[in-house]
């Protein structure tokens, strides 16, 4: 028989027992490597009004939903699960600053553009393959930050030796990609 997952409201009340705090209340709420792991994002996620840090990391959750009402969101961390797309990542566009996704199965990055906040983006070992989807992320104006490693696209632009390059073509505000500062000739010329 399989085992049923987790649901979002028991971790939330495991969460309160822990943290002796109501989850409604809290700014930061971890359910992080819940046992067994949480499946699915549900409706209790909308109890979470005053969630500034949301940790669902080392889950088993297969698709982004119910963040209708975390209306101050800033950061969203969801590494280690399965999912697939960014569908469901609208509903906090105009608060979202950070967005942790590493180790998914993103392939494409469709619904990305909408996060016009994004600062920081850790989505390093997912699936994205084509520079196509990658230059979805040239619509983030205010992206500076990317963890990018360990995708398909990554792992062979980096051996051809022109990955970084055109990164920071395609990005050019970036400043930060895979933990390594980007130079820019034209901020030498200022130094």
């Amino acid at each position: 028989m399989a085992v049923k997952g987790t649901t979002i409201k028991e971790a939330l009340a495991k969460f309160e027992e822990k943290n002796e705090c109501k989850a409604s209340e809290a700014e930061s709420v971890k359910l992080d490597s819940q046992i067994p792991p949480i499946e699915k994002m549900d409706a209790s996620l909308s109890t979470l009004v005053n969630c500034l840090n949301l940790s669902l990391s080392t889950n088993a959750i297969e698709k982004i939903a119910n963040l209708h009402g975390l209306k101050n969101l800033t950061i969203l961390s969801l590494g280690r699960n399965n999912i697939k797309s960014l569908n469901g990542v609208e509903a906090v566009a105009e608060t979202l600053r950070e967005l942790w996704i590493s180790y998914n199965f993103i392939e494409k990055l469709k619904g990305i553009q909408v996060l016009k906040k994004l600062e920081i983006l850790y989505m390093s070992n997912n699936q994205v393959k084509d520079w196509g989807e990658f230059s979805k992320l040239s619509e983030l104006p205010n992206l500076r930050v990317l963890l990018f490693v360990g995708n398909p696209l990554e792992e062979k632009h980096s051996l051809e030796g022109d990955y970084r390059d055109v990164v920071a073509q395609e990005l050019p505000k970036l400043k930060k990609l895979d933990g390594v500062p980007i130079i820019r000739s034209d901020e030498e010329d200022e130094g």
